[in-house]
């Protein structure tokens, strides 16, 4: 979502860090086009007003350290407004209730059904035990929707069909929630195309009836600066907790994101980043400052990592890899633990230096590759995985058609594989070397 508003910043940074002296007209230089790239990427303007007066009030009395340059002295500061308007600090959920209950609040179509169904597996993958209730009582495809989410995540789910009392819905759901030991309650509540007094009168009563730990308000990334008008009459009305924000893996500008706290007061939470329900994660004010101004969140990626791919499966590839065991079968498992870890281009850019990298590439091609190179393997038996030695002409043009590539594409990948196999056999072998020589620490260097 941020890709417009960064490549702007990063630009600004090249210029600062050729800075040989901070003055007031080179910090003017800046910050002008830092003001106009948090314009145009929809920021409210008191709140773009603000940040460029206290970046300026601290880069121009700032002292200047000699083995620092001065332009990094500037970016650093940017970087920790930046941080500090995108909410200082990660605010986690509060779930103290027994059961905790929270409400999902907002207009229709921001995305609160689907983070309903995202937010119970991510407080499930925690350990908790979560129920989904279905208060919308007005809009039928929303109950279904929950109700199909429920049984994707095999998570209870409280559907009442015909029933258009919301608070009685409520009571039943929080009984059942203690009769089956549900720890937390996720209320997916009806919303509007606009912020109408009848709404939020029903869910003042619902949210006294409930006395929920959270209320939520889901905000759909791509209304901009509308956003900051749609949260401040909902915590007007209902004091809200925070917000979910959705859509971040969209082209939308990042107004909503960086104008929220710092004109309601209230944590951005949660943040949906894609269309599977695994998209969902804590909101990093740190970690999203670092990936807006081109430094990576390696932090996120070493996350992502983790929950992807079982650290026993790694321990048994890496020590296959060192023996030169190395098997199709086994580069097809990598493929397929890359695969969720998400688009590469997202995960390039959590790298230090990832988004100047990309800018401009077209990395779709790259998982095209990785699509083709999956079909090859998939049309092969587990013997010829295992030894694609005995891959004869024959074998190769059956799985050249059975994979929709030719012959030659298919020659061509199982070189580069045999190629990769011998670097991990030679990388294996000086392992071994460094070990018997009691390893590379102390080991003199002529």
């Amino acid at each position: 979502m941020f890709d417009s508003l960064g490549s702007k910043l990063q630009n600004v940074f090249r210029n600062l860090r050729g800075l040989g002296k901070i003055t007031e007209a080179n910090v003017a230089d800046a910050l002008g086009e830092v003001r106009q790239a948090l314009l145009e990427a929809d920021v409210h303007h008191q709140v773009v007003r603000d940040f460029i007066e206290r970046v300026k009030q601290k880069a121009v009395g700032v002292e200047v350290i000699r083995t620092i340059q001065p332009g990094q002295q500037i970016i650093k500061i940017i970087h920790d407004e930046l941080v500090e308007l995108l909410g200082s600090t990660h605010a986690g959920l509060n779930l103290s209730g027994q059961p905790a209950s929270i409400l999902l609040v907002g207009l229709h179509g921001s995305g609160k059904t689907t983070s309903a169904g995202k937010l119970a597996r991510l407080l499930h993958k925690q350990g908790r035990q979560p129920l989904l209730v279905a208060a919308d009582v007005y809009r039928p495809a929303a109950m279904d929707q929950l109700e199909t989410l429920g049984r994707q995540l095999a998570l209870p789910t409280v559907v009442k069909r015909g029933e258009t009392d919301v608070l009685r819905i409520a009571r039943d759901a929080l009984e059942l929630a203690r009769l089956q030991h549900r720890n937390v309650v996720i209320f997916d509540t009806a919303g509007r195309l606009q912020v109408d007094e009848p709404l939020v009168q029903e869910l003042v009563r619902l949210r006294d009836l409930v006395r929920p730990q959270e209320i939520l308000l889901v905000l759909d990334a791509a209304t901009g600066q509308e956003a900051v008008s749609v949260a401040t009459h909902f915590d007007q009305a209902l004091r809200i907790t925070g917000a979910i924000l959705t859509k971040l893996d969209g082209d939308a500008r990042g107004g909503a994101a960086l104008s929220f706290k710092a004109v309601v007061g209230k944590p951005i939470k949660v943040a949906g980043v894609g269309e599977k329900l695994e998209d969902f994660e804590p909101f990093h004010p740190e970690r999203m400052a670092s990936r807006i101004l081109g430094m990576g969140d390696v932090v996120s990626l070493v996350e992502k990592a983790t929950e992807a791919v079982e650290l026993e499966d790694a321990r048994r590839l890496e020590e296959k890899m060192r023996r030169g065991e190395f098997t199709l079968e086994d580069f097809l498992e990598q493929l397929r633990q890359m695969k969720k870890l998400g688009p590469l281009e997202n995960l390039v850019k959590m790298l230090p230096g990832g988004a100047e990298a990309v800018r401009g590439a077209d990395l779709s091609k790259q998982e095209k590759e990785f699509r083709r190179m999956e079909a090859m393997i998939c049309a092969m038996t587990p013997e010829e995985r295992r030894n694609p030695q005995i891959l004869n002409a024959s074998r190769r043009r059956r799985i050249a058609a059975g994979s929709g590539v030719t012959v030659a594409e298919l020659n061509t990948m199982l070189n580069k594989f045999a190629q990769m196999q011998q670097m991990m056999k030679k990388m294996g072998k000086l392992q071994k070397m460094m070990a018997r020589m009691g390893g590379l620490p102390g080991f003199p260097l002529k």
